[in-house]
């Protein structure tokens, strides 16, 4: 089966240009064999699977024949769910955004009909809603089907399945004549057998087939995250497995320069590959990758294709494939000649039913596994460096270090506190400092929890005089900087600019406290003026920010000024909860 680019389908402009936006480098399988039919004017039967990117082989060429000069209704969409019809709008916004004139209005269950039938009496040339609000409307007449032209069902089986088949039926026999029918199902029972023959003329059936793909010598496991914690999910393993080599897949360009962002703000050496790059920067990044000086490399499955590293020790995937066989080409990825591998993948809420179609599809077992605990990982460091002090003691050539040693002991410190030191000083600011942590929720917060210990909350959750009498720990400075929580700033965001105003490792960054309308990060005392001096008129989430070492005085009295930021804000009345990173 032939994958076609966008560029090769007679698009226009417009759809070509949000589609680059919305980082698609080439159709999917069942977007290469759909939309150029559909374009024709053709009924269309399609058997594909949710997320297969169906909802773009059905909307591109829909909006393509929109008359963005006729403000009657056009096309209509029906979908089982009012989560899907929403997921169905917003995905037509997309590749409506260069597109001037044509508008799209979901209408379903549960929002007050009143506000629909204001947008509709304005005029709208797609609807796309559930079956019983759509013919709830056309039963009012405020939606008037008569110069429809097209009509998509979308998850056929879901929709019989949930018993709208009567409703189907009496909003298909209202539609003209000559209109085009789009049906779209992951399966094709009897009933949308029989549905098509009586409702479509001809039609043109598609089905994306697979042939028998499996991935044999991978450790395939899976983990169950939230959409905003993949990049802490994905720095935990990385730090607890400690791969050599990191091929982590994401869905769209626009994700991969997003992930190699954060991950780079983190300290990590990441670099993207994605269909944006020219041939040399593509080549310098793969010599890198090849030679071991880049750690993790973030790439588009386009993008991929050809990478001939036989060293790869972990595939990610970051996000799930649109297509079964997308999986099967990211995780062979690694495992290459004759050597093992491992495949990690992250699951959001329904993706798991994805997942499970992923299974059947590679006859293989994808294990649920709990992410590491900082405990975890604490563990982890203390084994390497505990191995790698007893291979230097096997290896003798110690005398030099021996002789300071004996020098340290004979000023009455024993050899355990000299080793207890040489510990600390080795360890510390890479482990977090108790396991209190152990067991929490994984949180954004990780990008500093592996940095250093996790600062101790108030009692009472709250930080009643924010700052005050509060010092960096040693060697670090504390640094005040202008903007907060309510400027939708992040940790990431500020260890982001420090590093890249200043080119400092993320690694280097202490502790951050985030509050409604400031923050503070701690930064090595020597680099504190040069951090200040990088970041002078610089803008964090929009916003001109201003810098400057914090000072710090003993506890101020109840309603006193407190001396934290040179005196630059006053001790508030009301509580404000503190977000510590």
């Amino acid at each position: 089966m032939e994958i076609l680019n966008f560029e090769e389908m007679n698009l226009s402009p417009e759809i070509i240009s949000a589609i680059a936006d919305m980082g698609f480098e080439e159709a999917t399988p069942i977007q290469s064999q759909s939309i150029q039919i559909i374009m024709e004017g053709r009924d269309v039967v399609g058997q594909s699977q949710t997320g297969t990117g169906k909802t773009a082989a059905f909307g591109i060429p829909c909006i393509e024949r929109i008359d963005a000069e006729d403000k009657n209704l056009q096309a209509l969409i029906l979908c089982p769910t009012r989560e899907l019809a929403i997921q169905v709008c917003e995905e037509f916004r997309k590749l409506l955004k260069y597109k001037d004139g044509i508008r799209v209005l979901p209408v379903y269950g549960g929002q007050p009909i009143d506000r629909q039938i204001s947008v509709l009496k304005k005029g709208v040339q797609v609807v796309v809603g559930t079956p019983g609000r759509v013919m709830d409307h056309m039963e009012r007449r405020t939606l008037k089907v008569g110069t429809v032209n097209a009509v998509i069902l979308d998850e056929a089986d879901e929709m019989l399945d949930m018993g709208f088949r009567e409703d189907i039926e009496f909003i298909l026999s209202k539609i003209p004549d000559e209109r085009q029918i789009i049906l779209f199902s992951a399966t094709m029972p009897d009933e949308i057998i029989k549905l098509t023959e009586v409702y479509q003329r001809d039609p043109a059936h598609i089905r994306v087939t697979h042939k028998e793909m499996t991935v044999p010598g991978i450790y395939q496991a899976y983990f169950e995250v939230k959409e905003r914690t993949k990049t802490e999910a994905l720095c935990r393993l990385i730090d607890m497995y400690g791969p050599k080599l990191s091929l982590v897949f994401r869905n769209t360009k626009k994700g991969v320069d997003e992930l190699v962002e954060q991950l780079q703000s983190r300290g990590y050496f990441a670099e993207a590959l994605h269909g944006d790059l020219k041939q040399p920067q593509r080549d310098m990044v793969m010599k890198k990758f090849r030679e071991g000086t880049l750690e993790i490399l973030v790439a588009t499955d386009v993008a991929a294709r050809g990478i001939d590293v036989y060293d790869i020790d972990v595939v990610f995937n970051y996000d799930l494939p649109q297509d079964e066989e997308y999986y099967v080409h990211r995780v062979g990825r690694t495992a290459r000649a004759g050597k093992t591998g491992k495949a990690y993948t992250f699951v959001v809420g329904k993706e798991i039913y994805k997942l499970r179609d992923i299974m059947r599809f590679t006859k293989s077992k994808i294990i649920p596994e709990r992410l590491p605990t900082l405990s975890d990982i604490e563990e982890v460091r203390v084994r390497s460096f505990t191995e790698r002090i007893k291979e230097t003691i096997d290896g003798g050539r110690l005398t030099k270090f021996i002789n300071i040693a004996e020098n340290l002991i004979t000023d009455d410190y024993s050899a355990i506190d000299v080793a207890a030191a040489l510990l600390k000083i080795s360890l510390e600011d890479r482990l977090p400092d108790d396991a209190e942590t152990d067991g929490e929720p994984l949180e954004e917060s990780y990008v500093a929890e592996r940095r250093e210990a996790k600062p101790k909350r108030p009692d009472d959750g709250k930080c009643k005089d924010k700052g005050k009498g509060k010092s960096a720990r040693g060697g670090m400075a504390r640094l005040f900087i202008n903007v907060g929580r309510k400027n939708g700033v992040r940790a990431g965001d500020i260890v982001g600019a420090i590093t890249g105003e200043t080119g400092i490792s993320g690694r280097l960054i202490g502790a951050i406290e985030i509050y409604d309308d400031f923050s503070f990060a701690e930064v090595p005392e020597e680099i504190a003026k040069d951090v200040i001096s990088g970041m002078k008129n610089k803008k964090l989430r929009g916003v001109k920010i201003s810098v400057e070492q914090a000072r710090v005085s003993e506890p101020a009295g109840r309603g006193e000024r407190s001396a934290d930021a040179g005196g630059l804000f006053k001790r508030k009345k009301e509580k404000d909860e503190k977000q510590t990173f």
